[in-house]
């Protein structure tokens, strides 16, 4: 803040985060600002202001004339900032790439004179990296590039929407409406702190390429933040076939041989055959062991659906 408020001085300086899960921009820096005002902008009326005024969007900076919402339908400015004989203020939108809207830095000006188009354009442009220096989903980064062979991954917010990590590759089993995304976020829910399975690489149950799929709870991020989930393509899958990843999957459930029968539509002693393979290829005697030791080291694909098989 200290250094952007010398490149563009303002009379006073916000910087706030928001929780996507509450009403409440919490304030994490200011300047030139009173106590009592800063008591006012962090009230839950303002995030709805902010909200109204649509900058809580990846968008260029904005200043208050230029808003779509009038400055004396906004309690904010009508209330608080111009009796404190601030006149004008650009908000900068603070959105990380590809990331999910963070929070707002806003600048107040007691002249009423607007900055630059210049001055604006090139706080639009900072105003990501500004983003990646405050987001407070660094550690996650951080956490999901140890995961070896890593390429892609996404964060799941407990609002249902999740976002890329920045410097990771797009995956098409991590687009919308996959069923690995809605696994990983049961997951989640259930409180599990780590999970690990595989999946056909191209989404079909019949392939012979497999991604490992890391899931990681968020220990140290905001509550609106589940964790993180990453692929890892080419996986090590011990020698199992396709249909045996399944098998697993579905012993990994808890399921009998007439279960898995019914599940996969085929033959009981098909089933039996694949059950034998599997032991063999794991080196565990029993199938309760099979199904621990690959809940434990991810050697599954696991079902998508518990209805299916009662």
């Amino acid at each position: 803040m200290a250094s952007v408020g010398r490149w563009l001085p303002a009379d006073a300086i916000w910087l706030t985060l928001s929780d996507p899960g509450s009403t409440v921009s919490a304030t994490v820096g200011s300047t030139g600002l009173d106590q009592s005002i800063l008591d006012y902008l962090d009230r839950p009326s303002v995030a709805r202001e902010i909200q109204l005024a649509e900058l809580n969007q990846n968008r260029p900076p904005v200043t208050v004339t230029e808003l779509p919402v009038p400055v004396d339908e906004l309690p904010t400015w009508a209330d608080c900032l111009l009796p404190a004989g601030f006149r004008e203020g650009l908000g900068v939108p603070l959105c990380e790439p590809g990331g999910p809207y963070l929070g707002m830095l806003s600048f107040f000006f007691a002249t009423g004179e607007a900055p630059s188009s210049a001055v604006r354009d090139h706080l639009g442009e900072i105003a990501p990296l500004i983003a990646l220096g405050l987001s407070p989903l660094r550690s996650l980064r951080a956490v999901a590039r140890l995961v070896a062979g890593a390429v892609s991954g996404v964060v799941l917010l407990r609002n249902g929407t999740s976002h890329a990590l920045p410097g990771l590759d797009e995956h098409p089993l991590l687009g919308p409406g996959s069923p690995v995304v809605d696994l990983a976020r049961q997951s989640l829910v259930a409180g599990q702190v780590f999970r690990s399975f595989l999946w056909p690489e191209d989404g079909d149950p019949g392939t012979t390429g497999h991604a490992r799929i890391t899931v990681l709870a968020a220990t140290d991020a905001p509550d609106f933040v589940l964790g993180t989930l990453v692929v890892t393509p080419g996986a090590d899958c011990q020698g199992l076939s396709p249909r045996e990843l399944e098998v697993l999957g579905l012993l990994v459930d808890g399921c009998s041989n007439q279960q898995i029968s019914r599940q996969l539509g085929v033959a009981l002693r098909t089933v039996a055959a694949h059950v034998e393979h599997i032991l063999h290829k794991l080196e565990v005697p029993t199938r309760t062991l099979a199904a621990v030791r690959a809940e434990r080291e991810g050697w599954h694909v696991p079902p998508t659906s518990r209805s299916r098989y009662p």
